[in-house]
Order: structure tokens, then C-alpha cells, then sequence
């Protein structure tokens, strides 16, 4: 990761069998390399079975390179992205930050994630410094079980592979999720039947976080971190009233996050995902 971004305090952890973040989203995924004045390569860690790049690594190895460019007191408050091309696992991706404008309490930087001399995403994202507010609300939190009351992703899967009268092929199929080195944990809220494969409503919830420790440390690191992991189950909860369908193709095209107030991305995070409408679809290119 750019120096600007590399926290001194990240903490370690002595936990046996825990992976400790530093090694695998700070200096890995989200590690970019500097070559020139605003100009970044980044690298990759986890590709889907798709064998296109995930769009939470581009957008959070974009928002490490926007945030390089600012001054240390100056935190993102929003992003809007669009993905633009699908991105290729098998070279790095370059980052090149244009400085938009700096001002006196918000600054905005524009970002493009290059592959093959074409832009695979575009991002714009605005800084300001951290300012008290008269004016503040939020709408009330869901009524959820704690997450120290349910079972993980693998856990899940785990309990599913002691069933003895599951079917070869929907064992190989839990075997290769179980496989993907997937650097963040989670946690869903009434997981969806994952055999049976019945349409239901697009919605759902899930406590995530990053797997590992980071600290209270730089909170333009967690910034990132969210954005990584922001990506995840989009395409998937609009899918689930489609269960039955074969579809061909299907990707994001555009993300916007907002930051309101100072987290931790290694604590427990309530990731809520409503899919309102879809429908339109192209056909790829």
C-alpha cells in the first residue's frame, strides 16, 4: 500500500488459526505500487469463478489511490464508480489519479483502473476534513440476531457437507467455495436454501468483516477496507428470484458509497441488500 495509507499500529494478532489482516487485504489486496506521481499498480488476490476481476478490489484499490493523494486529515465521504469493461486476472491493473480539486474542506480526486491501455473503471471520490455537525439522524437499526448467534459462510457449509445424503455434485460445489481464499467474514441472516434453489424475494442481510485485526489505526485504511467489501452479493440478491433461470451474462455496472460517520471494518458491520427492480438487461458488450 502506499505509504500515505500504511498504518504503524495495524495490531497483531496471536489468535490461533487466525489470519492476521496486515498480510492478506493490507499488503496484498489492497498493496498498490507505486511508479510515478499519482500513477499505481495494483495486483490481484482473489478471481472468481467468473475469471473476472472483483469489482470490490478495483474499487477499493482505486479509493487506496485516491486517498494517497490527499492530505492526512482529509477522509472520503463518497465514491460513485462505474465498471466499465471486465477486468483481466491475468495482469495488474493501473491506477491513475487525477488531482480534481483541492480545497479548503473538501477535495475530489478521479480515478481510472487501466488494463490493456483502456479504462476497466472509472471512479470519482470526495475528501473533506472531519467537521462536527448540529444536524444529524439515521433510520433505526434492523431487528437481527446478534452475530455471536449464527454460523459463518464456511461454518454453514461445513454443516451442510455432514449430511450424508448429500448429492456428488452439490459436495463439489461446496468443496470449491470452501476452496477461495476469500479475505473477509460472513456471517448471513437466514441463508437461502442453497439446493433446493426456490426464487425468493431480493433481499438480504448479512453481518461481514474484515477477516484479521486492523486497529483503530488510519480511518481512511477501514474506508478502503468497506469499499472491498462493499462489493460483495450484489449480482447475487438480484438473482434470487431467478433461481431457475440460465442466464449467459450478468455484471455491475455502477457503485456509489457514502462514509457517514468514523467504523472499524474489523468489527461486525450489518450489510443489508435490497435488489428494487431489474429488468433491461443487454447483452454484454
Amino acid at each position: 500500500m502506499a505509504a500515505s495509507l500504511q498504518p504503524e499500529d495495524v495490531i497483531e494478532s496471536e489468535e490461533e488459526g487466525t489470519k492476521d489482516l496486515r498480510s492478506v487485504l493490507v499488503t496484498s489486496v489492497l498493496n498498490l505500487e507505486p511508479l510515478d506521481k499519482d500513477l499505481y499498480r495494483g495486483s490481484h488476490h482473489w478471481v472468481p469463478s467468473t475469471q473476472r476481476l472483483f469489482g470490490g478490489q478495483i474499487v477499493g484499490q482505486a479509493l487506496v489511490a485516491a486517498a494517497s493523494s490527499v492530505t492526512e486529515d482529509e477522509h472520503v465521504h463518497s465514491l460513485h464508480c462505474y465498471f466499465v469493461r471486465a477486468g483481466d486476472p491475468k495482469i495488474p491493473v493501473l491506477y491513475q489519479v487525477d488531482r480534481t480539486r483541492d480545497g479548503r474542506s473538501f477535495s475530489v480526486r478521479s480515478v481510472k483502473a487501466i488494463q490493456h491501455g483502456v479504462p476497466i473503471l472509472t471512479c470519482q471520490a470526495s475528501f473533506h476534513r472531519s467537521q462536527e455537525s448540529p444536524l444529524q439522524h439515521q433510520f433505526t437499526m434492523p431487528t437481527v440476531p446478534a452475530p455471536e448467534e449464527l454460523l459463518t459462510r464456511e461454518e454453514l457449509i461445513y454443516k451442510y457437507l455432514k449430511d450424508p445424503s448429500l448429492v456428488e455434485k452439490h459436495r463439489l460445489g461446496l468443496n470449491k467455495i470452501l476452496a477461495q481464499d476469500i479475505p473477509i467474514e460472513i456471517k448471513p441472516i437466514n441463508p437461502p436454501d442453497m439446493f433446493h434453489r426456490l426464487p425468493q424475494e431480493p433481499r438480504q442481510m448479512f453481518w461481514v468483516r474484515a477477516k484479521g485485526l486492523i486497529g483503530p489505526g488510519d480511518m481512511r485504511l477501514h474506508c478502503c477496507v468497506a469499499a472491498y467489501i462493499s462489493d460483495y452479493s450484489f449480482v447475487g440478491t438480484a438473482l434470487l428470484p431467478h433461481l431457475k433461470l440460465r442466464l449467459a451474462f450478468i455484471a455491475s455496472l455502477d457503485h456509489a458509497m457514502w462514509f457517514h460517520a468514523p467504523f472499524r471494518a474489523d468489527e461486525w458491520m450489518l450489510y443489508e441488500c435490497e435488489s428494487h427492480w431489474a429488468g433491461e438487461c443487454g447483452n454484454g458488450e
